[in-house]
């Protein structure tokens, strides 16, 4: 990895991770077009830059998560992470032996922009306005929602909305919730992949992901800047997504996944 490289992950990390377009599929084209050299520490970086990430939601809705906020905020979150935390740990081998197949993550990607184009269609009568009127039960459920996400492609944020307009939430709240609930979600990843997880540095050797962000200077700079670099992008990317979403709902995200995603189908097909 160089440094072109570490930054133009990030700036995907940071621009995707929140908007319905499945951040997997985009960094995995990317990292084909730029012959980005896979490796354990590539694959480690580009999940643990979601710490960046995650912290642009905590600073953008501060109030939410330390002075306006609720006991029952912070247990509606733990209770709606669980299904994710279980099911991960669960399919964590399968989800990364997929992460290597681009077509189906294309497929998924497109077949997941038709559902977008509709969605608004199908749910046009919300009756939930406020986070603070989302009962347990809903905020489970969208935890169900959100493990959709597993098969790469699908997109955290599109499952976890879909699954909150499904349960009657209006298309802010239910983005909004997706914000937060990517909190937990993004954070036990992040700390599962930095020092749990055993990644394959070579075929006789194993490392956990913070044995290989201190194996030198560079790396260190590469996970700290990479960081950074996600934090400052996530932050404009909530903010414009937020507004496209009031104004214009899925429908452009639908088209824009289609389109994206027959892009890279045909790229892997016909031209790597």
């Amino acid at each position: 990895m160089n440094w072109f490289e570490a930054i133009i992950l990030a700036l995907i990390e940071g621009l995707t991770e929140f908007l319905p377009v499945s951040s997997t599929a985009h960094m995995i084209f990317a990292s084909s077009v730029a012959e980005i050299q896979d490796s354990a520490f590539i694959k480690m970086f580009m999940v643990s830059i979601q710490f960046g990430a995650i912290l642009a939601v905590v600073v953008l809705y501060w109030k939410k998560f330390f002075k306006e906020t609720t006991i029952q905020f912070y247990l509606k979150l733990a209770f709606a992470v669980v299904p994710a935390l279980v099911l991960g740990l669960l399919f964590d081998d399968l989800i990364e032996s997929v992460l290597e197949k681009p077509v189906p993550i294309a497929v998924t990607l497109i077949l997941g922009g038709v559902v977008l184009i509709f969605i608004d269609r199908f749910f046009q009568n919300p009756k939930i306005l406020k986070e603070e009127d989302i009962t347990f039960r809903k905020a489970i459920t969208i935890g169900f929602w959100q493990c959709l996400a597993m098969m790469p492609g699908t997109s955290r944020s599109a499952a976890s909305i879909i699954g909150g307009m499904q349960q009657g939430l209006s298309r802010k709240t239910a983005a909004e919730f997706s914000f937060f609930l990517a909190v937990p979600t993004m954070f036990a990843v992040t700390c599962y992949s930095i020092f749990l997880k055993d990644w394959e540095v070579t075929p006789t050797v194993e490392q956990k992901g913070y044995e290989m962000i201190f194996a030198s200077n560079e790396s260190l700079w590469f996970f700290l800047i990479g960081n950074i670099v996600a934090f400052i992008v996530a932050i404009l990317a909530i903010k414009f997504f937020v507004g496209i979403l009031q104004k214009y709902g899925f429908k452009v995200w639908g088209w824009y996944r289609i389109i994206a995603g027959s892009f890279i189908l045909l790229y892997f097909l016909f031209l790597k």
